[in-house]
């Protein structure tokens, strides 16, 4: 009986064995520069977001640095473009307040958007267009 046993495991061992030496499929294809570029970009706003000044200002307006992150993740290249350029267009230093500010009021208008297009609920004042 044990025999019988031994014979089957080492039957079973010789086939998986056989069967690593097999070349396994692959798919290789160009990543473009766009895609590079996009990803570049949301990496930017998120080390933006990742500001713990940026936080406290959302976490004053009563948003969730979660919820802002996820939206942050749902733009659209485009949309991501934008963002990144206009956070690169501000100042660096000097006038840091302003540049929060402005930054909030550019999440803010993305979150009201979102909120009347009946994508998401964020904020209580508003009612969907759908």
């Amino acid at each position: 009986m044990m025999r019988k046993f031994n014979r089957f495991v080492a039957s079973v061992l010789i086939v998986c064995t056989a069967g690593l030496g097999l070349p396994l499929p692959a798919q290789a294809g160009l990543v473009g520069t766009q895609e590079v570029m996009a990803s570049a970009q949301r990496s930017e706003i998120q080390r933006y977001l990742d500001r713990q000044e940026v936080r406290d200002q959302l976490q004053a307006m009563g948003i969730d640095a979660a919820l802002v992150e996820a939206r942050v993740a749902a733009l659209s290249d485009e949309e991501a473009r934008t963002l990144a350029e206009r956070l690169n267009a501000l100042p660096a230093g000097g006038d840091g307040v302003g540049a929060v500010v402005g930054a909030l009021l550019v999440i803010f208008v993305i979150l009201l958007i979102t909120d009347l297009l009946g994508w998401t609920k964020v904020f209580p004042f508003t009612r969907t267009i759908k």
